[in-house]
C-alpha cells in the first residue's frame, strides 16, 4: 500500500513537472450506468451522424477492454483559454482551435509523461488517449475528481470554468484513486436558455445533432439544414456559447503555454478575410490546426450559411 501510495505520487509531481494544469486518477472498472445512459443516447439519434460513437461500444465502457488488466486511469487537464479574443465583428471560430491541433500537442506530451513515470516507477503497460480513442473522456475526469460533468454536458472545474482539454493515460498501474466531488451547477440554467439551436434538450442531455458545433464540424453534409438559418449566432467553426454564459468560467484564467498561441490570422481576420481565402491558403494556414477536419468545401459552407 506504501508503494502505491508512493507512486500516485510520483505520478500527480510529474505531471505537474510537465506542465499539466491538474491531475487526477480514477480506478479502471467497467462503467455499467454510464453504458446504459450512452447505448439510449445513441437510439435517440443524439449524436446524429457520428456513426462512430456507434462503434466500440463495449471499450468505450470498459478500460479493459482497452488495456488488457486496466488498474487505473490517470486523468490531466490542459487550460486552453486564451489571453486574446478573435475580432469581435468576424465569424467565430472556436477557442480551443484558435491555435495548434490539441490532439498533436497533447499526444506527444502524454507520451512524455509515460516515460518520465517509467523511469521513475519503473515499466509498466499504458495507452495515451487524446478524445479520438474510443474513451468517455468526462466521465473518467469526474471520476478522477477534476470536476463535474455541466448540465451543458461539459467537464466544470470547481473555481477554474470549463475552458481545459481532458487526455488520458490508462495503465495497468495500480494508483490511489481521487474521490469525486458534487454537482455545484445548482438551479443554474443559462447554458441551457443560451443555446441558440435548443440543443440542450434537458439538464446534462445534449442533442448532438443539433448542437453548432456539430452542424458546423462533424456533419459532413454538403447542406447544413435549413432549419438551423438564422440560429448559428455567425459560429463558422465550434460554438462556445453554452461555455461562456456559464457563471464558473468567470474563474477561467489565460492559459501559459506556448504552443497554444493562437494564429494571428484567427484573431484579426474580418469577414472579408474568410471570404477571400483561397483553398491552398487554407492548406497552408491549418496544416496544423484543429480547423482543417472540415476541409475547405465544409468551411466555405459554414461560412456561406451564417451570410444567407
Amino acid at each position: 500500500m506504501l508503494l502505491v501510495t508512493k507512486h500516485s505520487q510520483i505520478v500527480k509531481e510529474t505531471a505537474q513537472k510537465l506542465g499539466f494544469d491538474a491531475c487526477g486518477i480514477a480506478k479502471a472498472e467497467p462503467l455499467s450506468e454510464e453504458a446504459k445512459r450512452l447505448e439510449i443516447w445513441i437510439k435517440n439519434g443524439f449524436h446524429g451522424k457520428m456513426y462512430y460513437m456507434e462503434k466500440y461500444f463495449d471499450i468505450r465502457t470498459n478500460p479493459e477492454l482497452l488495456l488488457p488488466n486496466a488498474k487505473s486511469i490517470i486523468v490531466v487537464l490542459y487550460n486552453y483559454f486564451p489571453s486574446q479574443q478573435q475580432n469581435p465583428n468576424a465569424p467565430k471560430i472556436s477557442k480551443y482551435a484558435y491555435g495548434k491541433d490539441y490532439h498533436l500537442i497533447l499526444k506527444e506530451k502524454l507520451l512524455e509523461f509515460y516515460n518520465e513515470l517509467k523511469n521513475k516507477i519503473g515499466d509498466f503497460n499504458a495507452r495515451a488517449c487524446v478524445d479520438s480513442a474510443p474513451i468517455l473522456e468526462k466521465t473518467w475526469a469526474k471520476k478522477s475528481g477534476l470536476g463535474w460533468i455541466g448540465k451543458h454536458s461539459n467537464l466544470i472545474i470547481k473555481q477554474k470554468g470549463s475552458y481545459y482539454f481532458i487526455a488520458e493515460l490508462v495503465t495497468d498501474l495500480e494508483l490511489n484513486p481521487d474521490n469525486e466531488i458534487k454537482d455545484y451547477c445548482g438551479t443554474c440554467t443559462k447554458c441551457i436558455d443560451a443555446c441558440p439551436t435548443n440543443a440542450i434538450i434537458q439538464p446534462y442531455v445534449v442533442d448532438a445533432s443539433k448542437c453548432i458545433s456539430y452542424l458546423t464540424i462533424e456533419l459532413k453534409d454538403e447542406l447544413i439544414p435549413t432549419e438551423f438559418k438564422g440560429k448559428m449566432d455567425n459560429w463558422i467553426f465550434g460554438c462556445d456559447i453554452c461555455m461562456d454564459v456559464c457563471p464558473w468560467n468567470r474563474f477561467a484564467k489565460p492559459h501559459q503555454h506556448q504552443e497554444l498561441s493562437p494564429y494571428k490570422e484567427i484573431l484579426n481576420f474580418s469577414e472579408k478575410d474568410w471570404e477571400q481565402l483561397t483553398e491552398e491558403q487554407f492548406k497552408v494556414l491549418f496544416k496544423f490546426s484543429p480547423i482543417k477536419r472540415t476541409k475547405f468545401k465544409g468551411f466555405k459552407r459554414n461560412l456561406k450559411f451564417i451570410q444567407i
